[in-house]
């Protein structure tokens, strides 16, 4: 027990910052807040599922939403604002009761939020230390890089789905890192949380594909004595047909509801959704206004910053300072952890996991944005674990090269929890003075 201590302690910290973003920041002032909200107001009331439709999106009243701050006069139409509706439900369905018993407390369903997300700084921790087996330094300071990180609080201290998508994403990164380490975690297993996930959200679905390649990678990692261990390729099929029984099953609960409700082939709603949102600014024409250079360095640089913390609506980046101090942290660990012997510490299948992870939010990214401008880094949110527990590997490298603190495992991890500090300097200096109404 001793040797969590310190993840307790940021798992707290955690908990404590994000409770003041939920209590603290204004009302709606988080992206898409008004819209989730809504989702679950309307199956507390009416019960699962709401239908997106025309008349769920006004871009004209949004953008009169945002520039006056939500103002009180406005709030008496913010019912109408319903352009999430096409959403899985496993969130909205969690957090129903919440909105049921508090009267519709939107600081209760953040905080309700801010308890899903805490599974996120959890599986960062699991992660970490299942990827490099003892080593609680890297773990200390995966968990604290991901709880404090600016942005990723404010996403979780809000009334967003986020939440639920990434706790589901670092579990079955962990169970996939598991799986192809030859761990004891069961095809079925994978199934049933890959599921899940395709009832929370469309960016959670990339985890499908890792754990399906983690199965089929299983054969390939090397047993204790450094022999490849085969498996009959009837073993692997299946173990494939395990996964891919409960996946398919609860997926296809969504997928043939929206079927029905929005014709085939759109299992996501997600058409239904682009012919709902006219007016939302596309990636064609955005193109055409700017030139693809200018593009380009617009997509990166906003991107990039909202990785980090761009609060509100997009409306304020973080200081250009402190956003600098943070990138340096993650070039620096990513350097000393890549040109490094000590990354082989961690068996191939979790490189292999954690980079495909990486592709494939970046990917998912770039198809967002060949159709809507979304440059929006908690879309590659999915990369976090990875790049936190990478970073961290980084960071304990050099503290093991400076025999002054070779002793001190949570060294890494008491600096990158400063950043707690700055998150409530952010809150009450930043985001509070300039999203108030």
């Amino acid at each position: 027990m001793r040797k969590h201590a310190p993840f307790l302690a940021i798992l707290a910290g955690y908990f404590l910052v994000a409770g003041l973003f939920a209590i603290r920041v204004p009302a709606w002032q988080a992206p898409d807040e008004p819209a989730h909200y809504n989702v679950v107001r309307q199956i507390a009331e009416n019960g699962c599922c709401p239908v997106i439709q025309s008349g769920d999106w006004d871009s004209a009243f949004l953008d009169q939403l945002k520039q006056q701050k939500f103002a009180p006069a406005l709030l008496g139409q913010i019912t109408a604002v319903e352009y999430e509706d096409h959403q899985p439900p496993l969130y909205y369905l969690l957090l129903a009761p919440v909105y049921s018993l508090s009267g519709g407390s939107l600081t209760a369903l953040r905080l309700a939020s801010v308890v899903i997300g805490a599974g996120v700084v959890l599986a960062a921790y699991a992660v970490a230390l299942r990827a490099f087996r003892g080593k609680y330094g890297v773990a200390y300071a995966a968990a604290a890089f991901v709880a404090f990180l600016p942005q990723h609080v404010h996403i979780l201290a809000s009334v967003n789905n986020d939440a639920l998508a990434l706790a589901l994403t670092g579990a079955i990164l962990w169970a996939s890192i598991d799986y192809a380490d030859g761990g004891r975690t069961p095809a079925w297993a994978l199934g049933l949380l890959v599921g899940a996930a395709l009832l929370t959200k469309s960016t959670a679905y990339l985890m499908g594909g890792v754990a399906f390649i983690s199965i089929l990678i299983r054969p390939l990692v090397p047993n204790p004595s450094g022999a490849v261990v085969g498996t009959p390729y009837m073993a692997t099929a299946r173990r494939l047909a395990a996964f891919l029984v409960p996946a398919s099953i609860l997926g296809a609960l969504w997928w043939l509801r929206n079927f029905t409700v929005y014709g085939f082939p759109d299992f996501l709603g997600l058409r239904a959704h682009d012919l709902v949102v006219v007016g939302q600014l596309r990636t064609a024409d955005y193109i055409a206004d700017v030139g693809l250079a200018q593009y380009a360095s617009n997509a990166l640089q906003t991107t990039v910053t909202s990785f980090y913390g761009q609060f509100g609506w997009m409306a304020l980046p973080l200081p250009v300072w402190a956003l600098g101090a943070l990138l340096a942290v993650t070039v620096v660990g990513l350097a000393s952890a890549a040109f490094n012997p000590a990354r082989k510490l961690a068996a191939r299948g979790t490189w292999r996991v954690f980079g495909l992870t990486a592709f494939l939010s970046v990917a998912m990214l770039v198809y967002y944005n060949t159709s809507f401008v979304q440059f929006q880094g908690r879309y590659v949110y999915p990369l976090l674990i990875p790049l936190a527990v990478t970073v961290a590997l980084g960071l304990d490298i050099l503290r093991h090269r400076l025999p002054f603190v070779r002793a001190l495992p949570w060294l890494n991890a008491a600096a990158l929890s400063l950043v707690a500090v700055l998150d409530v300097w952010l809150l009450w200096r930043v985001i509070v003075p300039n999203l108030t109404p």
